[in-house]
C-alpha cells in the first residue's frame, strides 16, 4: 500500500508540475511586476498562487459535472483549452506578451496584476484545468484521493510562490534582455505543450491510434 501511494504521489506530482511549469510563468512575473519592491512582488505571487489555487480547486469540485452536464467531452475541452494556450505561447514567444504586460496602467492594483495574465492563464491555465479534472475524475477515484490530490496541487503551486520569490536573484543574474529570451523561450515551450494537446485531443476526438 505505501508503495502504491508513493507511486501516486510521485506521478500526480510529475504530472502537475509539468504543466504548471513554475519557471515559465516566471518572466511574466518579472514582467507584471516591474517597478514594484519586494514586499509588493511578493504580495502579487501570493494573489496570484491564491487565484490559480482557486480556480484549479473549482475545477476539482465541479469541472467534470459542469462538462457533462453541457455534453463538452474531455477532449472537445482539451482542444479549446490547447488553442487558448498555443495562442498564449505564441503572444510569448513573438513579445506582444512583455508589450501588453507593461501596458498595464501605472495605478493597477496588486490583486490586478496578479489575476491576468499571472494567474490566469499563466499558472492555471488550459493544461493544468484539464488534469486536475483528470486526475479526480469522480467515476474513478475517491474522494480522500481527490482530497490527496489537492495536496498535490498545493505543493506544485508552491513550487511557483518559492519560483516567483527568487526571480529578482534571476533578473540579477541576467539582466532585462535574458529575462525577454527567458520569456521567448518559455513560450515556445508553452506553444510546444499546447501543441502537443491538440494533436492529442484530435486523436481523442476521431478515435485515432
Amino acid at each position: 500500500m505505501p508503495t502504491t501511494f508513493d507511486n501516486r504521489f510521485a506521478y500526480e506530482f510529475a504530472t502537475l508540475i509539468a504543466v504548471i511549469d513554475p519557471m515559465a510563468t516566471v518572466p511574466i512575473f518579472l514582467f507584471v511586476t516591474a517597478g514594484l519592491g519586494r514586499r509588493q512582488a511578493l504580495i502579487v505571487a501570493a494573489y496570484a498562487v491564491a487565484a490559480a489555487f482557486l480556480v484549479l480547486l473549482v475545477f476539482v469540485a465541479g469541472g467534470q459535472f459542469v462538462l457533462e452536464a453541457l455534453k463538452i467531452p474531455m477532449p472537445a475541452f482539451q482542444l479549446a483549452g490547447s488553442l487558448i494556450l498555443l495562442l498564449f505561447g505564441i503572444n510569448m514567444v513573438l513579445g506582444k506578451m512583455a508589450k501588453d504586460i507593461q501596458a498595464t496602467p501605472s495605478d493597477a492594483t496588486l490583486l490586478e496584476r496578479a489575476i491576468f495574465p499571472l494567474a490566469i492563464p499563466g499558472i492555471a491555465g488550459a493544461g493544468a484545468m484539464l488534469t486536475v479534472v483528470l486526475l479526480t475524475d469522480n467515476h474513478a477515484r475517491t474522494f480522500a484521493e481527490q482530497v490527496s490530490t489537492v495536496g498535490v496541487m498545493a505543493l506544485c503551486l508552491a513550487c511557483s510562490f518559492v519560483a516567483f520569490g527568487v526571480a529578482s536573484q534571476i533578473i540579477r543574474l541576467v539582466g532585462q534582455s535574458g529575462v525577454e529570451i527567458i520569456s521567448r523561450v518559455s513560450g515556445l515551450i508553452l506553444a510546444s505543450i499546447a501543441v502537443n494537446g491538440l494533436i492529442v485531443a484530435i486523436k481523442l476526438s476521431f478515435m485515432l491510434a
